[in-house]
């Protein structure tokens, strides 16, 4: 029998109440305890609005806690480095939400010391949890289509007003580190190799305040002289989500799979026509979380490790400084 796992959530997120208070109930071993939010008003709110036993604003009330051994950070960025590092100091679990850090180094220190702490980091980029790009793994990993050639990446949509916020007016947020670092992660997921270079052009105002970019149009090389596009946007409505891949002997045709729904359909394309391929859903935070106990419980480690959310947020940066200077940025692997 496992061992249930108490846990805390740092931040009174939307995300937590839509998807990752699910998530963790559906687990046997998942109990959540607290919640910690800086506005005291909303944190009592949400912890009676989602049947979470206590709420605090302090967060040394959760790093004190003995019975506490896992927590869930989804507040804003800006404060991410912190509340991870004060946990794993503490010797808690850290399931961050994306981005680890806003800079390299400080993503980097979370790594550090929760692996010097011995508590499990995993970093919550969800689409790598699809059956889609699972699915879309096991092809390429198989060889179906061929050599690979190119890529193609469509993730744009109309940002919800319940969720526009910091998202679209502050220096922690913008579409590449809060959305587009799940397409790089993605790509990771799926091509097993980091890009060498990247350029990227954004738009901004659309929805965002002038400076914070709402859209973006970006270039990426990997190993094998592949080419990747990536559309993404804060500000196109109707726009359906999808994945194309190009070998040389066929293609892999992924639809409606950018989404935090278990939803999206795969179909192989080549001389004979396309051909559906037959796909099992599930939720995908549920598919995280559940991977993340099993690396607590010593069984395999996070959908997505720390290090993944170094690297993704590695590449991020590369995009924001090809957008600052007009350039193709290398990307230095770690």
């Amino acid at each position: 029998m496992t061992t249930p796992v108490k846990w805390a959530l740092i931040g009174a997120s939307n995300v937590a109440q839509e998807w990752m208070i699910d998530a963790i109930r559906s687990q046997q071993e998942g109990i959540i305890c607290t919640v910690f939010s800086q506005n005291a008003e909303r944190g009592k709110a949400y912890a009676q609005a989602n049947g979470i036993p206590r709420n605090t604003t302090l967060l040394d009330d959760i790093l004190q806690d003995s019975e506490i051994q896992a927590v869930y950070i989804s507040s804003r960025n800006e404060f991410h480095k912190e509340q991870a590092l004060a946990a794993a100091r503490a010797g808690k679990h850290v399931l961050c939400e994306k981005p680890l850090a806003l800079s390299l180094d400080d993503a980097e220190d979370i790594v550090r010391v929760c692996h010097e702490r011995g508590v499990v980091l995993g970093t919550n980029h969800h689409l790598r949890c699809s059956a889609v790009h699972i699915a879309l793994r096991e092809q390429l990993r198989a060889g179906t289509i061929g050599n690979l050639n190119t890529v193609r990446v469509f993730h744009a949509n109309w940002l919800a007003k319940s969720v526009d916020g910091w998202r679209l007016n502050d220096a922690g947020g913008g579409l590449i580190l809060d959305s587009t670092i799940h397409d790089i992660d993605t790509l990771r997921f799926l091509l097993g190799t980091e890009p060498l270079s990247v350029f990227a052009m954004t738009q901004s105002g659309r929805k965002s305040v002038p400076g914070i970019e709402d859209g973006l149009m970006a270039v990426m090389r990997f190993p094998g002289d592949v080419l990747v596009q990536i559309h993404g946007s804060y500000a196109v409505p109707y726009a359906p989500g999808g994945i194309e891949i190009y070998g040389d002997k066929a293609a892999l045709i992924a639809r409606d799979c950018m989404s935090q729904k278990p939803v999206g359909s795969l179909a192989l394309r080549n001389a004979e026509g396309e051909q559906p391929i037959s796909l099992t859903h599930h939720n995908l935070y549920r598919y995280s979380v559940a991977r993340f106990l099993g690396a607590i419980n010593g069984k395999g480690t996070p959908a997505a490790t720390g290090e993944d959310g170094v690297a993704s947020l590695r590449i991020a940066l590369a995009l924001k400084e090809s957008v600052r200077t007009g350039q193709e940025i290398k990307v230095i692997p770690s």
